[in-house]
Formats: structure tokens, sequence, C-alpha cells
């Protein structure tokens, strides 16, 4: 299977180099312009290299959600940075290669011929993970991109690039995995820890909301034994808070 690249940057000498190479190199590429579109373009589908502009609004939030991927479908990051980029936050995001501007042509085919070696083909034919979906948590007029892990009529559990804001009611929306419909509601934070992880009731669901969530969840044949465990945080972080009494 072949392998695809993301590349996500504004620069257009930069986005000549890379895909004069991509084409070389025989790797499917695409391309978006803005952190919010590779957000979307990562949860949606998979990619074997994440080529990101560090110098765009928002990138450390983009490699940090690619880092939150399975093994199977994590990216081999490969950080564009400049001459005032803040090089701290490129590699406290996990970067695999740093690629210097201007890229120069012969430098950045040694990186991508030694990413090689890491990266991973689309796996098209391996199941999917269960539940896929983008939600975005609203603090003030900021949207926080989160993955939404479990989901059931009651609330859901999610993980975040870093951890939640003390905030305990929060504004929350996202489009139900498979369809075109989307919910918003309020969510009530019921317990979150230092890696990003949560669980929210759903305090407030708009009627159409309601009305499409239990819809979908009737056609997977969720069971509602399992809405309490979709609420409780993990394992490992009771057993922590227990012992913490």
């Amino acid at each position: 299977m072949k392998l695809n690249a993301l590349l996500v940057s504004q620069d257009r000498p930069s986005l000549r180099v890379l895909t004069a190479l991509l084409d070389v190199l025989q790797i499917e590429f695409q391309s978006c312009h803005s952190s919010g579109d590779a957000v979307e373009l990562l949860v949606r589908g998979h990619h074997s290299a994440l080529m990101l502009d560090f110098d765009l609004p928002g990138a450390g939030q983009v490699a940090r959600m690619a880092r939150m991927a399975s093994l199977q479908r994590r990216p081999v990051l490969f950080a564009m940075v400049g001459p005032f980029t803040p090089v701290g936050g490129a590699f406290q995001s996990g970067v695999n290669f740093v690629l210097y501007k201007p890229l120069v042509y012969e430098q950045v085919a040694r990186s991508l011929r030694a990413g090689q070696g890491f990266m991973k083909p689309n796996p098209r034919h391996s199941p999917r993970h269960p539940l896929e979906a983008l939600v975005y948590l609203q603090f003030g007029v900021a949207a926080l991109p989160a993955i939404v892990l479990d989901l059931s009529e009651q609330g859901l559990a999610l993980q975040a690039p870093e951890p939640l804001p003390p905030v305990q009611n929060v504004p929350l929306r996202f489009v139900l995995p498979g369809t075109s419909h989307l919910l918003e509601a309020i969510g009530k934070v019921i317990w979150a820890d230092d890696d990003g992880r949560a669980g929210m009731f759903f305090s407030r669901l708009t009627p159409a909301s309601r009305y499409h969530l239990k819809n979908w969840l009737a056609r997977r044949g969720a069971k509602a034994k399992n809405a309490v465990r979709i609420l409780l945080p993990p394992q490992k972080a009771r057993r922590s808070q227990q012992a913490s009494h």
C-alpha cells in the first residue's frame, strides 16, 4: 500500500520543495493551509507523514493531536521551522525530523528518505477505531478540539491535546460519526486528568441533538449498562483517586 503525507503550511516556497520531493519518492499527499483544517483531516483519515509548518498559528495543537493517534495511525512528524520559530514547542510536541526554512532540496530529501522507513502505509483493510469523532469544546472565545473516545445518551469520554481548563460547564459540539447531524450540548466535567482525558455529562442537550443521538445509539445496539462506565475515569485513574483518600 502506498504512503501518503499531509502538508500543513502557507509558505509557497516550502510547499514547492516538498511536493516536488514527494512526487519523486512516489508518496501521495494532500495539503491544507490552516490548523483547523489539519485537525479535521488528521481525525478523518490516515496519514503516513505530517509535514507541519510551526510558524503557522495553532501548529503545536495540530502536532499534539497527531501524537494522540494510535501507534498504527500515528504519522511521522516533520517540523518546518524558520530562524524565529520557537523550536521548544516543536520538540515538546514529539517531532521526529526538523526541516529548516528556507528548505533546501538536497537536505530535505535526506530527511524524507530517512523518515520513509518509519512511515506506515494506509491500512485501508484494517478495522477502524470504533468511534472517530472530533468534538470542539468552547472555552470563552477559544475552541479546543478533542477526540471522542466513547459516547452514550448521558455523556461522553474524550481525549484532548492538553489538560482541560478548570471549568465545570463547557459548551461543546460534534458531528455524529457517519452522519451529517451536528450535536450541540453543555457538558459538565465529571472528571479530568493531567493527560487531557475527561468524562463529561450532558447537562443540556438540544431536543434535536437528543433525538439524533438516541437514534444513532439504537442503530449501533449501544447497551444502557455502558452509560455509567463511559462517564467514569479509567481504572488507573480511579485507583490513584482512591489512594489519595
